[in-house]
């Protein structure tokens, strides 16, 4: 019998992140602190519901997990099937990227006064290892499922709506193109429903 997911975990990751954000706004804080609550979450693969980790066959997938009431941050899964990738992108707030199943590469971008030229090695990030992003430590990169026979799962905190926040892709000359990502999915899981599982906190 396969055992329902422990929300629990997500749920006291949200609280968490939620109490760090009413006690600071300093970015650097944030993605310290965050991305070390961020890293307990990963490293525990009982949670996240099989709704939610499922890949497209066409592209990566992203859903909702949760996003808060005020808007401070979302919750995000995403979901890469064998081989595929995103197009060198931006966020425009801060994030963090914690991987869940498998393994991803990011590729960092910057500027130059022509284009968008890589920045540093591709890192390979696998379970358990957290990258953060924003426009004060780098905000611009492309991402891979490392495996090109299996999906990867990461699991990503914005500082915003990030399925609601206009931001850019970039094609090979570095031309950049609007574009508002939205989610995958219409529904969210419950994470407050525990009055069906009293012992859920336990």
């Amino acid at each position: 019998m396969i055992s329902p997911p422990n929300l629990s975990r997500l749920r006291a990751f949200v609280r968490d992140l939620a109490d760090l954000l009413d006690q600071t706004n300093d970015e650097a804080r944030i993605l310290e602190i965050g991305g070390d609550l961020l890293r307990d979450l990963v490293v525990h693969d009982d949670w996240l519901p099989p709704a939610f980790a499922q890949p497209a066959a066409d592209r990566y997938s992203q859903h909702l997990l949760h996003c808060d009431s005020l808007e401070r941050f979302s919750v995000v899964s995403f979901v890469w099937g064998p081989g595929q990738a995103t197009p060198v992108h931006d966020h425009t707030v801060w994030g963090l990227v914690g991987v869940l199943r498998g393994a991803e590469i990011s590729q960092s971008y910057a500027r130059t006064d022509a284009s968008l030229v890589p920045h540093g090695r591709a890192r390979r990030l696998e379970v358990g290892d957290i990258e953060a992003v924003s426009p004060t430590v780098g905000d611009i990169h492309k991402v891979t499922n490392a495996y090109d026979d299996r999906p990867s799962v990461s699991i990503h905190v914005y500082g915003a709506d990030i399925g609601a926040v206009r931001r850019s892709t970039y094609d090979d000359a570095g031309a950049a193109k609007a574009f508002v990502s939205g989610y995958s999915n219409a529904l969210v899981p419950n994470l407050w429903g525990v009055s069906a599982r009293p012992s859920d906190d336990a």
